[in-house]
């Protein structure tokens, strides 16, 4: 791809917008930065790219405007900006080439890429699989939609053995030639209904990670998730599934006590999970994940061990907080869609406390009716999805309703008992109250401190 000299407009100045600006001046490109937030409230992200000031760059803030669009030679979307929205579209009907951050930069890199996606677990994957190989010995890169924006690291010199890349769907949908060495699909459920014009459309932009692998690449694969079971005919890679079954070639069974490993000219290994750090089934699939992809790429069981065995997880997902007077108290601020909250529930054989809550992302509540009667004594529900959430549950168990933070945890505290887990588990984003999950889960944490400090004075 052309760069030097060409008008390409960057939309979106949030952290991978940045990113995007610096490798394109770097690289000569006349740019123009459009993002719908107004200068005010860009202040910060511009204060970060004050030391370009004597670039080719122009601003165009406070909204997406067609003259914008239509004036570029390529238009790059950071992940928050939707290949639907209105002047994209023109501009891409009008034969402006339209690609997204992670395209360009596949574009610059020689690394082999493992990517990742799904509608859960992908962090914890990603990660997992990252100091897997790290572990055994190789030079990783891990980024993407955690962390480190791709395009930075091809900014930076693209020199490591391999880039670990969490992608969300919002990057699928801007590929063209993106080509991964090894792919994982860990699920699909509901989830960004508010983008998606259907599920539908949802599981094809997930399955685009597949789409441009040969036979020479590798697809790890949930063998047990029904909506990715529809894409597995279309794939040209070799398979190597997880939740497998001891007849498969190449793959991963998962018990309660163990995971074993089956691959190609490899003697099968069996991992003991008994003990391990990370909690629950879910958990088990993503190590089992990140286990065949990282194997099939060289490292070794061993390393895969070591790094299962130390591995504490991430912030705000099954965090353990605190136990005061006998009661658990967990962080799983970053489940926000429902599936999340019905994986961190089957880990449970406590009864719990659920905090639900905050802005809907078009999903429905159903997978949770059958769930809670067996697991859950009681529902606290706050923010925007309050209503819904309890005309969607209400029933099911008694449910109450808080308008902070501090209201939800002093109200579970008065119903827990010894032997109970009060688990924030929102099934929603976090902006009606929160600039992100992880504030939310912060804001979590903080007021169960309080209580705890209160209990031992």
């Amino acid at each position: 791809m052309e760069i030097k000299g060409r008008h390409i407009v960057v939309a979106g100045l949030g952290k991978t917008g940045r990113a995007l600006v610096r490798f394109l001046v770097r690289r000569g490109a006349r740019l123009t930065v459009t993002d719908s937030s107004s200068p005010e409230s860009l202040k910060d992200a511009l204060a970060k790219l004050s030391d370009l000031a004597d670039a080719d760059l122009e601003m165009a803030l406070g909204g997406h405007d067609d003259a914008v669009f239509q004036s570029a030679d390529t238009i790059v979307l950071s992940p928050g900006v939707p290949h639907t929205l209105a002047p994209v579209r023109r501009a891409a009907l009008n034969g402006i080439p339209v690609i997204g951050e992670i395209e360009l930069a596949y574009r610059y890199m020689n690394t082999p890429i493992i990517a990742i996606t799904g509608t859960n677990g992908k962090s914890t994957t990603t990660l997992l699989t990252g100091r897997m190989l790290s572990a055994a010995g190789y030079r990783v890169f891990v980024g993407g939609n955690l962390g480190t924006p791709l395009i930075a690291y091809a900014d930076q010199g693209d020199s490591a053995d391999f880039a670990v890349v969490e992608l969300s769907s919002f990057q699928l949908d801007t590929i063209e030639r993106f080509r991964p060495r090894v792919s994982l699909l860990l699920n699909i459920s509901a989830d960004h209904l508010e983008r998606y014009p259907d599920f539908d459309a949802y599981v094809r932009s997930k399955g685009r990670i597949f789409e441009n692998q040969t036979e020479a690449d590798i697809a790890v694969i949930n063998k047990a998730d029904p909506a990715i079971k529809t894409l597995k005919p279309k794939l040209s890679a070799q398979v190597f599934s997880f939740n497998a079954d001891a007849s498969d070639p190449a793959g991963a069974v998962i018990t309660d006590a163990d995971i074993r490993f089956s691959l190609p000219r490899q003697q099968p290994y069996t991992l003991d999970c008994l003990g391990i750090p990370l909690m629950g089934r879910h958990n088990r699939e993503n190590i089992a994940a990140a286990g065949l992809a990282a194997a099939a790429v060289g490292a070794s069981f061993e390393a895969i061990r070591q790094t299962v065995e130390s591995f504490q997880g991430l912030s705000h997902r099954m965090m353990p907080v605190a136990s005061i007077e006998g009661v658990d108290y967990i962080d799983d601020s970053k489940a926000t869609n429902v599936d999340a909250v019905v994986r961190a529930l089957a880990s449970f054989s406590t009864p719990v406390i659920l905090i639900m809550g905050g802005r809907e992302k078009g999903g429905s509540y159903k997978a949770l009716k059958d769930q809670l009667p067996g697991c859950v004594r009681h529902l606290i529900l706050l923010g925007e999805a309050a209503d819904a959430i309890e005309h969607a549950l209400g029933d099911a168990v008694p449910a109450s309703r808080v308008s902070s933070m501090a209201e939800a945890v002093q109200a579970a505290k008065a119903i827990a008992v010894e032997g109970d887990t009060v688990l924030l588990s929102p099934a929603c984003a976090s902006f009606d109250m929160y600039e992100s999950y992880a504030r939310r889960g912060e804001d979590f944490v903080k007021c169960v401190r309080e209580k705890e400090a209160a209990g031992n004075e």
